[in-house]
């Protein structure tokens, strides 16, 4: 009867162990970022990484100029994909900017791609007053 409790004791203080080495993780899926699952940004700054990584998904766009201006979030996938809010203007005379949010996706091997180009939901920002 001991040795069970000895032993429950220990697979309890290895579970502690285990889940306190998994806190000081430093990268965000170590923090507890499931693979599939948007994690907001700590800090929306361009950061240099995320700025090269704009720039080399969208260098092939025509039409439209795209001036990153903060990271919304990440999602870790087989790679990561990132959500950067961007002011875009069409390439003509008098063209008026737009907000938008770029989807891109980094590939493990290095190669980055713009998933999807989507128009910057004011609505969803503005719940002043709404119902709940």
């Amino acid at each position: 009867m001991k040795m069970k409790k000895l032993a429950a004791i220990l697979l309890a203080l290895m579970a502690a162990v285990t889940l306190a080495c998994t806190a000081a993780a430093e990268t965000p899926a170590e923090k507890g970022a499931m693979a599939g699952g948007w994690q907001s940004a700590e800090h929306p700054e361009m950061t240099e990484e995320i700025r090269d990584i704009f720039e080399k998904g969208t260098e092939k766009l025509i039409g439209v100029n795209y001036v990153p201006v903060a990271c919304l979030g990440t999602q870790v996938v087989a790679g990561t994909n990132y959500a950067v809010l961007c002011q875009g203007t069409a390439v003509y005379p008098d063209a008026k900017p737009e907000w938008k949010v770029v989807f891109l996706y980094k590939a493990l091997d290095g190669t980055v791609t713009v998933l999807n180009i989507a128009d910057f939901d004011y609505g969803a920002l503005c719940t002043y007053g709404a119902e709940e």
